[in-house]
């Protein structure tokens, strides 16, 4: 079965030029057919400016854990086992995405896509906002890190549906040709929140060491509180997705879309756990584990750390909305597999620049890696995901697949370091770990197909590769 050729949800196809509900102008696909193209720009907007801020939320706990949480909350005798503890409660969050996934998956396919996000918004502003003002391990004892926790998993439940839903209403929106662009401004937004983050920490850096650990490390949280109301304004100026509108309209809501999900998709939703694997794991590496590598085995600053981050992260940020183009004219499945390919052979090149502890070449390492494995990967991923599940059921097969994937690979700052004690300091192992990642990623795709021609309108079951048989 090819990408164009498309088995209707209980055989049932909708004509192309049925009528579409008030408030649309026709089509199907979703596209600037849906909507105006001031309306695109809005979605487009509302979903950088609405994910960078959510994912800064997400993203400044593994900083805080290699810079400052393993002296205020997991206080140990020996620094290493503190950091350990903390890398384990990043890895928290993830645990929790998966349900967060099915959770406000669920609720994005039965009520809509605009109204979840807006939901998943207020999670994550408040529960970031909240580490900002929890007391200290010296203060309340073993309380402090339990509710330091309590606020990680709630920051993977909000997470857990945020990315899905901003690529889905993307994908719905954005004209059927250029899918690939728009969508991957959703992606955008996620380096964004990871920069944002990194340059609040850097920021804070400034202030004298006594300031930092008694204050100065709360602010990037607390900055979460005014971020709220940003990201809740841009948001609720969007349209909803004219998909979702359309299968309203049409009453084809569906009443358990994670059950649905699961029947009429189990394939593609193994594929969409492991292509999430690989890229999870190593952007984490790249940006987490990293910090604690440079500033504790190789002795630099950490502003050297930091500041590599930053130019990793500006540098994937340009190139998301390229590799998006790219992919709606060569495909999602050639970028795909070549970044899966290219990140695990880089792998152990990319440890031998690092070793060579001068800072300039640690960068050029970073960027490389980033800007040749991880880019394509991730700027293809907000259509790749929307094209693998029909519309009824989209949001919570796209979040919770993902975030499954996320979960497997979400402690890797965690393995990592615990590869890197066990070979004595030495990232070989760290190495090894990230191209057998790698190698999982590649096999999904390997068995995914082209899938950038669907109509993301219909209920199709995306195909499979050449020869491989019906869908199922």
């Amino acid at each position: 079965m090819t990408g164009e050729q498309h088995q209707a949800d209980h055989g049932h196809q909708h004509p192309a030029k049925e009528r579409a509900p008030a408030g649309t102008k026709g089509g199907t696909d979703g596209g600037t057919k849906g909507g105006t193209d001031g309306e695109l720009r809005r979605v487009v907007t509302a979903s950088i400016v609405g994910t960078a801020l959510e994912w800064y939320d997400f993203f400044i706990y593994g900083t805080a854990v290699v810079l400052v949480f393993n002296d205020h909350f997991f206080v140990q005798d020996d620094p290493t086992t503190g950091t350990l503890i903390g890398f384990a409660t990043f890895g928290v969050g993830f645990v929790f995405r998966p349900l967060g996934g099915f959770l406000f998956g669920s609720i994005g396919d039965r009520i809509g896509r605009r109204a979840t996000l807006v939901l998943t918004t207020v999670i994550m502003g408040v529960s970031t906002g909240i580490i900002g003002l929890l007391p200290t391990y010296e203060s309340i004892g073993m309380a402090a890190p339990v509710l330091l926790v309590l606020m990680r998993i709630c920051q993977g439940l909000g997470a857990g549906a945020e990315f899905g839903g901003a690529s889905t209403l993307l994908a719905e929106h954005a004209p059927p040709a250029r899918r690939g662009y728009y969508a991957s401004f959703a992606q955008m937004g996620v380096q964004i929140g990871l920069v944002l983050g990194t340059v609040a920490f850097l920021l804070v850096e400034l202030l004298s060491d006594e300031a930092l650990e008694s204050w100065g490390w709360r602010l990037p949280f607390l900055f979460s509180f005014a971020l709220i109301a940003v990201a809740l304004y841009v948001r609720l100026r969007v349209a909803e997705s004219p998909v979702f509108r359309r299968m309203r309209h049409e009453e084809r809501v569906v009443k358990i879309p994670a059950r649905e999900t699961l029947r009429r998709y189990p394939r593609n939703f193994l594929v969409g756990i492991g292509a999430h694997i690989c890229d999870t794991a190593v952007v984490y590496i790249y940006a987490t584990f990293s910090v604690s590598y440079i500033t504790d085995e190789l002795d630099l600053e950490r502003w050297v750390a930091l500041t590599g981050v930053i130019a990793f992260g500006l540098v994937v940020i340009a190139l998301q909305p390229v590799y998006g183009a790219l992919s709606d004219r060569v495909g999602r499945r050639p970028l795909n597999l070549f970044s899966t390919v290219f990140t695990g052979l880089f792998a152990f090149p990319l440890f031998l620049l690092m070793e060579t502890g001068a800072p300039p070449v640690i960068w050029l390492a970073l960027i490389i890696a980033t800007g040749l494995g991880l880019a394509p990967m991730i700027a293809v991923q907000p259509a790749f995901y929307a094209e693998l599940f029909g519309a009824r059921v989209r949001y919570t097969g796209f979040a919770a697949s993902r975030e499954i994937g996320a979960a497997v690979a979400g402690f890797s700052p965690f393995i990592a370091a615990g590869l890197l004690e066990l070979g004595n300091g030495s990232p070989w192992l760290v190495a090894i770990f990230m191209m057998l990642t790698a190698a999982i990623s590649l096999t999904a795709f390997l068995y995914s197909a082209e899938t950038r021609h669907i109509d993301i309108a219909e209920e199709h079951l995306a195909p499979l590769p050449p020869g491989d048989g019906p869908a199922r």
